[in-house]
């Protein structure tokens, strides 16, 4: 009976009101804690042991000649943020230190990653926080009674608007979040492609260095046989002007040493072409200024080269964390196309005043004002799935470019390391080669200077020496180059990953 009695009573409208503003608070609170889409997980470290198939040897072979020490490898050597002063050449110090100030490739990375990171503050601004706008109107308008059924005579009147409008809109499905966490997520690439440009550039800048020593080097052994070519065919017209040799020897030494002199203008050319790509590289034109005459005496050779698990490079190198990056502003994309299929609810209030005149506008106006609610939900919109699908296959195509890009430096570092070993013994071959050379020289200056052996004999060896000499060079430019490979493939010392937003 009671509770047939308490059904009878009308629930308060007070009270139905308060439940029902707390349920709404209640269901917008649990939305607005929530975003749209799976949250972003950083894929996983690789489990690749290895970088090759076959276990590196622990050091490389040595030569008794220039850069023929033995290399080390050494897991968890640390590199230092300016790892091309292991190379020993305060020139090549100088340049690169005048590049990372000049360069317009940095000055363009840098502006990318400024543009990023005020696009990030600007829509954080517009979507974090409400939106405040003042607005001021004046209108003249004639109003007819007649048009309304009224009589009366037409007048003219001017009409005065103040006003003061916020407007917002409540993240309900997290939209706006994702939105600003693929905005993030560029910003980090620009961070770390900016990073990248800087390994490339100090990487870039070493290894022409090196090239412009070598063709130093062999430009001067070139143009000594070049020199003793010349030498062997004065000797052979005297020969053949006293009878003691044919014209065909003559034809036959006039071709070696047409050749070798073709040789010393091309490499000339490659010489200068290096010395303009320096320039280039440390921001200034050709012409500008001269560039250091590097030449191999200038380097020393690295004896400790540093080494890491695969696990530790997928965290270091720039291009990875580059596009892992990218994988996170896809899938934060993912989010945001998924967060279209949910309820959007904009809220707006204006608060204003209205008057016949401008003096009237702020003492004796009308005050007008207006709420608005506004809960929109998508009931057919045949696009949206389209682009939710749009975005997971743009997420697919992100996944498989970090995978790529994963695999590729893996191969990098596996190519650079037996570059090393292998650079090694072929350097030591030459050295072999070079000493036996060089042996043979003195052996045929030792026996000219006794009258045992001809002038021509002399000549033959100093090209045979010279020869040998441009493959040596050519050896040790390549180790002090792979030492560089080495440092580029590892993620040098400059590509410190900032703080994941």
């Amino acid at each position: 009976m009671g509770s047939a009695k308490s059904l009878q009573h009308p629930v308060n409208p007070g009270r139905r009101m308060t439940a029902s503003l707390l349920m709404a608070s209640l269901v917008v609170a649990g939305l607005a804690g929530c975003a749209a889409g799976p949250d972003f997980q950083r894929p996983a470290a690789s489990g690749v042991p290895h970088y090759t198939t076959t276990a590196m040897t622990a050091q490389a072979a040595s030569a008794p000649t220039q850069f023929g020490e033995a290399q080390r490898l050494v897991d968890g050597l640390p590199i230092e943020t300016q790892w091309w002063r292991i190379l020993g050449s305060p020139a090549l110090d100088a340049l690169i230190a005048e590049a990372l100030q000049a360069s317009p490739t940095l000055a363009a990375a840098s502006a990318n990653l400024r543009q990023a990171q005020e696009l990030l503050a600007a829509r954080s601004g517009s979507t974090k926080y409400p939106q405040l706008d003042a607005g001021l109107s004046a209108q003249r308008q004639r109003f007819n009674p007649s048009s309304q059924g009224l009589s009366g005579d037409a007048r003219l009147f001017s009409l005065y608007n103040a006003s003061v409008g916020v407007h917002y809109s409540l993240d309900l499905a997290g939209g706006n979040r994702r939105a600003l966490e693929a905005l993030a997520a560029r910003a980090e690439y620009r961070r770390f492609e900016l990073n990248a440009a800087r390994l490339t550039l100090a990487g870039n800048i070493a290894t022409a260095a090196i090239t412009r020593a070598r063709l130093a080097g062999q430009l001067e052994s070139t143009a000594e046989i070049a020199r003793a070519q010349g030498e062997q065919l004065r000797a052979a017209h005297e020969r053949v002007r006293i009878g003691q040799a044919s014209p065909d020897e003559v034809l036959s030494l006039q071709v070696q040493a047409g050749q070798t002199r073709a040789e010393l203008p091309a490499l000339r050319k490659q010489l200068q072409q290096t010395e303009h790509l320096l320039a280039v590289l440390a921001g200034r034109a050709p012409g500008a200024g001269s560039i250091p005459a590097f030449v191999l005496a200038d380097f020393t050779l690295p004896t400790e080269l540093p080494l890491m698990v695969p696990s530790e490079l997928a965290r270091r190198r720039p291009d990875i964390q580059a596009a892992e990056a990218l994988l996170h502003a896809a899938n934060a994309d993912y989010g945001v196309a998924v967060a279209k299929l949910y309820p959007q609810l904009n809220l707006s209030a204006n608060l204003g005043s209205q008057a016949l005149t401008a003096g009237a506008l702020f003492g004796g106006g009308s005050a007008v004002w207006s709420l608005v609610g506004q809960l929109t939900q998508p009931l057919f919109n045949s696009g949206l799935p389209a682009e939710k699908r749009a975005a997971l296959a743009a997420f697919d195509a992100a996944a498989a470019n970090y995978r790529n890009v994963v695999l590729e430096s893996f191969r990098s570092v596996a190519d650079t390391l037996r570059a090393v070993e292998n650079d090694a013994q072929t350097l030591t071959a030459l050295a072999a080669a070079d000493a036996a050379a060089r042996a043979s020289l003195e052996s045929a200056e030792r026996q000219y200077q006794l009258g045992a052996a001809s002038y021509l004999q002399l000549l033959v060896a100093q090209q045979q020496a010279q020869q040998i000499r441009i493959n040596t060079v050519a050896a040790q430019a390549r180790r002090l180059a792979d030492s560089v490979a080495l440092y580029q493939a590892l993620g040098g010392g400059v590509s410190q990953a900032p703080t994941p937003s």
